[in-house]
C-alpha cells in the first residue's frame, strides 16, 4: 500500500532563518489555543456533537471554480466542428500538417501552463491563479476568433493552451481545500462534470460553423465571456484556508473557514488544519525533493496513475471516434453527441457514487471497464466478427469506452491526488503530474493513427485493453481509499509526524 511505501520517508527540512521561526512560533501559538478548547469533542475533523458542516456555503465557491473546468472541457473540443471551416478561411485547407498544429499547439500551452500551476498556485493563492488562467484564455479567444492567418490562430491557441493546462491542476487543489469531508469527492466530481458539460457545449455550438460563414469566429469569441466571468466572481470567492494557514496566515484561514463551513466549525477546522502542519515555511519545496527525494515514491505514484490514465486509449477514442460512427451512417455532429452525452452521464453517476463507494472502488471498476470495452473494439475490428454486426460492436464499445472511463478513471485520479499529497507540497506535486498527463496525451493523440496504420486496430485496442489491467493491478497495489478522510488525516496517514 502507499502508506507503507511512504511512512519511510523520513527527515525533515528546516529552516535557520530567524523570521521563519518567528512565524512558525506565532502560528502554533495561535493554534494551540483552539487545540484546548477542542481537544474532548474533536473527533475526524468534526465535533460529534455538531455534526459535519452544510455543504450549501461552499458550494457557490466550488461552482466559479468549476468555470475553468469548463473552460477547459469547451476549448478542448471547439475545433473538432470547426476545423475544417478554419482551414478554408484561413487558407490551409487540406495542410494536414497545419490542421494538426490547430490541435497539437494548445496541448504544448497547457503543458507550459500545467507545470507552472503549482508555483503560481503556493506563490499568489488559488483565486489569484484561477484569474491568471482566465487572463490566457481571454486574450487566446479573442486573437483565434478575430485573426485572419494562420499565425494568429496557432499564437491565440497558445495563449489559451496555457490557461487550459494552469486551470485544471488549480480546481483540483482548490476544491479539495475548500470542500467540507463529506462531500469531497462529490464536489471533486463537480469539476470533471463542468469539463463534460464544456465539450458537449462545444460541439453543439460548433454545429452551424459548416453552414454559416464566420460561425467559427463566434465560437471562439464568445468563450472569452465565462473566462471574464471566472476572473470577477473568483474575487468574491474564499481562498483557500490551506493556503493561508500554510504561509503563517492564520487569522485569515479562520474568516475563510468560517465563511466555508460556518462560524460553528471554526476552531475544529483550525486544530485540524494544524494536526498537518509541521512548521514548514511556504518556500521550502524543493524541486530535489519531488524529483528524487523524500517525496519522490508520491509524485512517482501519482504520474503513473495520470499516465496509465491517457493510456487506456480514451483520448484516442475522443479523437477519432468520429470516422467510426460514419462507417454505420452516423452524421459526424451525432457521433460527438453521442459520445458527449455518454461521457456527462458517467461523471453525473460518478458524483453521485463518489463519496459513497469511494474513490479506489470507482478506479478499479472504471478501468476493469474500460479494458473490456477495448477488448470488445479488437473483437469487432477482428476476422471473428464481420458485417454490420461488427460495426455495431465498434459504436457500442465506443461508447461504453467513454461511460467506464467517466465513471472513475476520468475524475478519481485529479481528486484523489490533491488529496494524498502532503499540504506543503500539494501544488508542485500536482504540477508535475499534470504536466505528465498532458505529455502522453499530446504523444496518444500525435501517434494514434501512426500506430492504428502499422500495427493494426485488433493490436492497439488489445494494448489499450492491456495498459487497463496495469492499471488495475497498479492501483490495488497502490492507492488507499481516502473516502470521508479529512486532508490533515489522510497526510498523517501517509506521513506521520515524527
Amino acid at each position: 500500500m502507499i502508506g507503507d511505501i511512504l511512512v519511510r520517508m523520513r527527515g525533515r527540512h528546516t529552516h535557520g532563518d530567524a523570521f521563519s521561526t518567528y512565524k512558525r512560533t506565532a502560528l502554533r501559538e495561535y493554534v494551540d489555543s483552539y487545540r484546548d478548547e477542542t481537544a474532548d469533542h474533536f473527533v475526524n475533523g468534526t465535533s460529534k456533537d455538531i455534526g459535519n458542516p452544510s455543504w450549501r456555503r461552499s458550494f457557490p465557491h466550488v461552482l466559479v471554480a468549476a468555470l475553468s473546468s469548463f473552460l477547459f472541457g469547451y476549448h478542448l473540443g471547439i475545433v473538432n466542428e470547426t476545423l475544417e471551416s478554419i482551414s478554408l478561411d484561413l487558407g490551409f485547407n487540406g495542410n494536414v500538417m497545419a490542421e494538426g498544429l490547430v490541435v497539437s499547439t494548445c496541448l504544448g500551452g497547457a503543458f507550459v501552463g500545467s507545470l507552472l500551476s503549482g508555483w503560481i498556485a503556493d506563490g499568489v493563492g488559488r483565486r489569484r491563479a484561477f484569474q491568471l488562467c482566465a487572463l490566457p484564455m481571454i486574450i487566446g479567444a479573442v486573437m483565434s476568433g478575430t485573426t485572419n492567418d494562420l499565425w494568429g490562430m496557432l499564437l491565440g491557441r497558445l495563449f489559451v493552451g496555457t490557461g487550459m493546462g494552469l486551470g485544471p491542476a488549480v480546481a483540483a487543489l482548490y476544491v479539495a481545500e475548500v470542500s467540507p469531508t463529506s462531500v469531497r469527492g462529490t464536489f471533486g466530481s463537480l469539476t470533471q462534470l463542468s469539463t463534460c458539460v464544456g465539450i458537449l457545449a462545444s460541439l453543439l455550438i460548433g454545429i452551424p460553423a459548416k453552414d454559416i460563414a464566420n460561425w467559427w469566429r463566434v465560437c471562439f469569441c464568445i468563450s472569452a465571456f465565462p473566462a471574464a466571468a471566472l476572473a470577477i466572481l473568483m474575487e468574491f470567492c474564499a481562498e483557500s484556508p490551506h493556503w493561508l494557514f500554510k504561509r503563517g496566515r492564520a487569522a485569515e484561514a479562520e474568516i475563510m473557514l468560517e465563511k466555508l463551513f460556518g462560524g460553528l466549525y471554526v476552531k475544529s477546522a483550525i486544530a485540524e488544519l494544524s494536526k498537518g502542519d509541521r512548521g514548514d515555511g511556504a518556500d521550502t519545496v524543493k524541486l530535489s525533493e519531488l524529483l528524487y527525494g523524500r517525496y519522490f515514491k508520491m509524485v512517482f505514484i501519482g504520474s503513473i496513475l495520470f499516465a496509465l490514465q491517457q493510456l487506456s486509449g480514451i483520448n484516442a477514442i475522443f479523437y477519432f471516434s468520429s470516422s467510426v460512427f460514419k462507417t454505420v451512417g452516423v452524421p459526424s455532429e451525432l457521433a460527438n453527441i453521442f459520445v458527449g452525452l455518454a461521457n456527462l452521464s458517467g461523471s453525473i453517476f460518478a458524483m453521485i457514487l463518489m463519496d459513497k463507494l469511494g474513490r479506489r472502488v470507482l478506479l478499479l471498476w472504471s478501468f476493469m471497464g474500460v479494458a473490456f470495452s477495448m477488448s470488445v473494439q479488437a473483437i469487432a475490428a477482428s476476422s471473428l466478427v464481420s458485417g454490420s454486426a461488427a460495426l455495431y460492436m465498434s459504436v457500442g464499445s465506443i461508447l461504453l469506452v467513454v461511460l467506464a472511463f467517466a465513471l472513475g478513471a476520468g475524475p478519481v485520479p485529479g481528486l484523489l491526488l490533491s488529496e494524498i499529497f502532503p499540504n506543503r507540497i500539494r501544488a508542485k506535486a500536482m504540477a508535475i503530474c499534470m504536466a505528465v498527463h498532458w505529455v502522453i496525451n499530446f504523444f496518444v493523440g500525435l501517434l494514434f493513427l501512426h500506430l492504428l496504420e502499422k500495427m493494426g486496430p485488433v493490436l492497439l485496442y488489445s494494448i489499450f485493453a492491456g495498459f487497463c489491467i496495469v492499471a488495475v493491478a497498479f492501483v490495488k497495489k497502490n492507492v488507499l481509499e481516502t473516502k470521508g478522510k479529512s486532508l490533515q488525516e489522510i497526510e498523517i496517514a501517509l506521513l506521520p509526524q515524527e
